[in-house]
C-alpha cells in the first residue's frame, strides 16, 4: 500500500484520536480502542514507512495515549509492604552465603579480641585507647561502670550514635568494592574491638552487669554491622564472580542487591541508637526488663533475617525477585576527527579507557613506582644504600631543580608528561 493511500484511509481515525486527546472528558472504552488502532497503524508504518513523517506522527499520538492510560494505573500491591515482605527476604536468601561468612568472620575476630585481652592486658588499651580505659577505670572505682552511657543528653547522644553507626555500616559496606578485603578488614577490627570491650569488664568481675547494658542495644547494633558486612561481600561477589555477565554488569547487579540490603538494615541501626540513647543509660533498671529486651531484639533479628526468608522459600514467594535490566554493551568506534559535544567526549573517553585499560594500566603502574622511588631517594638520599656520596649530590641537584623549576624544566616536564 502506498503511503498516500495509507494516510487517506486512516486520516479520519487519527483526527478523532487527536480530538479525544484535546477533550477534557475522555471515555475509557473509546480511549482504549483508539489506542489499540493507533498502535497497530504505528507498527505498520514502522515496517513499510520507517523513514517517513507518518511514523513520527503516529508515534507521537501513541506516546500521548500511553501516558494517559498508564499514568492513572493503580498499583495492585503496596510497594512499601512488598519490599519488606517479599523483595528484601529474597535478597537476604540470595546473599545467605555472604551473610554467613560475615557472621563467622565477626565471631572469629571477637574471639581474637577476647583471647588477646586475656593473654595481654595492655592489648585493651591498644584497641580502645588509653583515655577510654582510664575513664572506665574511674567509673568502676565510683561504683558506676556503665556511666559512659549517661554522659550526654539523650537527643544529642541519639543523633551522634545514629550518625556513627551509619558511618561504620556504610564504610563496612563500601569497602567491599576492594574485592571484599576492605569489608573483611572492617569486620575484623570491629569484632576485635567488641571482644576487648566485653573482656575488659569480665576481667573486673562485671560480666553480668556489663552484658545486660552492652547487649541491650548491642544485639541490634552488632547484628546490623554483620549484615552490613554481608552487604559488602555481596557487592564484592559481583566483582569476583561475574558468571556469564561482564565484570562491570555483574558489579551493577550485585551493587543494586547490596544497596537494597543496606536500606533494609538502616531502621535497625536507628532503633539500636534509640535504645542506647534513651534506655541503656538506666543501668539500675530491673534485670528482667533488660533481659527481655535483649531476647526480643535477638528474636527479631533471627526471626526476620533468618527464619522468615527460609519459611518464605519453603512456601514460595508471591512475586519473584525482579532482575535489573542492563543496557546492552555497544562497541562503537571512536571518531577522533568529528566535532562533538561535551557529553559525547565524556562517553568516548570512558569507552577508550575501558578498551585500552590493559595497555594503559601497566604504564601507569611503572611510572607511579618510578616517581615514588625517585621521590623517596631525593628526600632521604641514596648514599645510605650505595655508600656513594656522588649520588647524593646528583639527587640534591634534582631536588633543587624540582623545587625551583626553570622555564626549561617546565617545558621538559610538560613534554615528558605528554609523551607518557
Amino acid at each position: 500500500m502506498k503511503e498516500t493511500r495509507f494516510i487517506a484511509q486512516n486520516k479520519e481515525k487519527w483526527q478523532e484520536a487527536e480530538t479525544l486527546l484535546e477533550s477534557h472528558v475522555k471515555e475509557p472504552e473509546k480511549l482504549s480502542n483508539l489506542f489499540i488502532q493507533v498502535v497497530d497503524d504505528l507498527s505498520y508504518s514502522r515496517t513499510y514507512y520507517p523513514n517517513r513523517s507518518v511514523r513520527v506522527y503516529l508515534n507521537k499520538i501513541a506516546r500521548q495515549y500511553f501516558s494517559i492510560i498508564y499514568s492513572h494505573k493503580k498499583e495492585k500491591t503496596n510497594q512499601f509492604k512488598l519490599f519488606w515482605l517479599e523483595e528484601l527476604p529474597q535478597i537476604i536468601l540470595y546473599s545467605r552465603r555472604e551473610l554467613l561468612i560475615s557472621l563467622l568472620v565477626f565471631l572469629l575476630s571477637f574471639s581474637i579480641g577476647v583471647f588477646s585481652s586475656y593473654k595481654d592486658p595492655q592489648f585493651v588499651s591498644t584497641i580502645l585507647g588509653e583515655s577510654y580505659v582510664s575513664m572506665s577505670e574511674q567509673n568502676i572505682q565510683k561504683g558506676d561502670p556503665m556511666a559512659v552511657y549517661k554522659q550526654s543528653h539523650q537527643v544529642d547522644m541519639f543523633l551522634g550514635i545514629t550518625f556513627n553507626n551509619l558511618m561504620v555500616a556504610f564504610r563496612t559496606y563500601v569497602l567491599g568494592i576492594f574485592i571484599g578485603i576492605g569489608t573483611l578488614g572492617s569486620l575484623l577490627y570491629n569484632g576485635i574491638m567488641v571482644g576487648c570491650f566485653q573482656y575488659y569488664f569480665i576481667a573486673h568481675g562485671l560480666f553480668i552487669e556489663s552484658s545486660l547494658s552492652i547487649w541491650l542495644h548491642g544485639t541490634l547494633e552488632i547484628s546490623s554491622i554483620i549484615l552490613a558486612g554481608g552487604a559488602g561481600l555481596t557487592l564484592a561477589s559481583g566483582l569476583i564472580f561475574p558468571g556469564t555477565y561482564s565484570r562491570l554488569q555483574s558489579l551493577q547487579l550485585s551493587g543494586i542487591r547490596s544497596l537494597k540490603l543496606m536500606l533494609g538494615i538502616t531502621p535497625v541501626f536507628v532503633l539500636a541508637a534509640i535504645i542506647e540513647s534513651f534506655l541503656t543509660r538506666y543501668t539500675d533498671a530491673p534485670t528482667f526488663f533488660k533481659l527481655l529486651l535483649i531476647i526480643l531484639s535477638a528474636a527479631f533479628i533471627i526471626g526476620y533475617f533468618v527464619v522468615y526468608p527460609w519459611l518464605k522459600s519453603r512456601s514460595g514467594f508471591k512475586f519473584p525477585l525482579k532482575e535489573t535490566k542492563l543496557q546492552p554493551r555497544t562497541n562503537e568506534l571512536v571518531n577522533f576527527t568529528q566535532i562533538k559535544t561535551n557529553a559525547d567526549i565524556l562517553k568516548d573517553t570512558f569507552q577508550f579507557y575501558s578498551r585500552q585499560n590493559t595497555k594503559i594500566l601497566p604504564w601507569i603502574f611503572m611510572v607511579s613506582v618510578g616517581v615514588s622511588a625517585s621521590s623517596f631517594l631525593i628526600e632521604n638520599g641514596i648514599s645510605s644504600i650505595t655508600g656513594n656520596e656522588w649520588w647524593d649530590s646528583l639527587f640534591s641537584d634534582m631536588q633543587f631543580a624540582l623545587s625551583t623549576p626553570s622555564p626549561e624544566f617546565i617545558l621538559i616536564n610538560s613534554l615528558g608528561t605528554s609523551i607518557i
